[in-house]
């Protein structure tokens, strides 16, 4: 029947934006982990550089941690879920490169939210570009830079890029603790706090859409059980026509036998 087709083809809707909201949730984790780790990075750029009571040593030590904590920001941007990355860490050039924004369709992910497949409605969740949230100048000064140009471009220590990410995929790409301003820190939480309203807004978006499909697959189930409780109500009713006349035939049959029981037993 055709409405269990549709209540089928509804179902594999709500697991598509199921899949989508689970995708947003662990990248929106991942953008939480990020935001402490740079507020760790700025309380050691403060410790490290701004207190003049602070021995060489104990700016080593916050340099390790720093730029230990460039590593993990890096590991961090390039965390998969279900085989898919997490965040655009490529440019338009194919190149390895962080970007700020990208209409690439590399860079999004579409949730088919309707029966019809490619062919119906979706909602693209953009990979959020976390390695361009974490940029700086490529200059003596490395100040903070604009979140919203798509030609900045660039990654690790090395390069002429004008615009950088302070994560680091290798020790030799890390920077120390004097190297960058505190401004930058600043920067890249509020840039972390566009792109979770970016997944905020997403996950809106697949609330209300799981809401619709559940609302959809409920009243089609309720028309198919009707269509169904006409279908029972009317074999019952046949049922119990077809029993009577069973019932009756067979009690003329007994009442025939009986008959000719009585013609012999006269016979007799």
């Amino acid at each position: 029947m055709k409405l269990n087709a549709a209540v089928n083809r509804l179902s594999g809707a709500r697991n598509n934006v199921q899949n989508g909201t689970s995708f947003l949730e662990v990248q929106d984790g991942v953008l939480e982990g990020v935001g402490r780790i740079v507020t760790r990075m700025a309380e050691l750029k403060g410790l490290g550089s701004q207190d003049p009571m602070k021995s060489s040593q104990d700016i080593e030590s916050y340099n390790l941690e720093f730029r230990d904590l460039q590593r993990q920001l890096y590991d961090m941007s390039q965390m998969t879920f279900n085989g898919a990355s997490l965040f655009a860490n490529f440019a338009n050039d194919g190149t390895t490169e962080s970007v700020f924004r990208s209409a690439s369709t590399n860079h999004t992910i579409s949730i088919h939210t309707s029966t019809r497949g490619a062919q119906g409605t979706k909602i693209s969740l953009h990979k959020s570009a976390l390695l361009a949230a974490l940029t700086m100048t490529n200059d003596s000064a490395k100040t903070a830079v604009k979140f919203s140009s798509s030609t900045h471009t660039g990654t690790g220590k090395a390069g002429s890029s004008d615009v950088i990410s302070f994560a680091a995929s290798v020790s030799n790409k890390t920077w120390n603790l004097d190297s960058v301003s505190m401004g930058v820190f600043q920067k890249a939480l509020e840039n972390i706090s566009f792109l979770r309203a970016q997944v905020g807004g997403s996950m809106s978006r697949l609330s209300f859409a799981a809401d619709s499909l559940s609302v959809q697959q409920t009243n089609i189930r309720a028309a198919l059980g009707r269509i169904e409780d006409v279908n029972i109500a009317e074999e019952s009713s046949n049922l119990s026509k077809y029993s009577i006349l069973t019932q009756a035939a067979a009690s003329m049959v007994a009442q025939a036998n009986s008959t000719n029981d009585v013609a012999l037993m006269l016979l007799r």
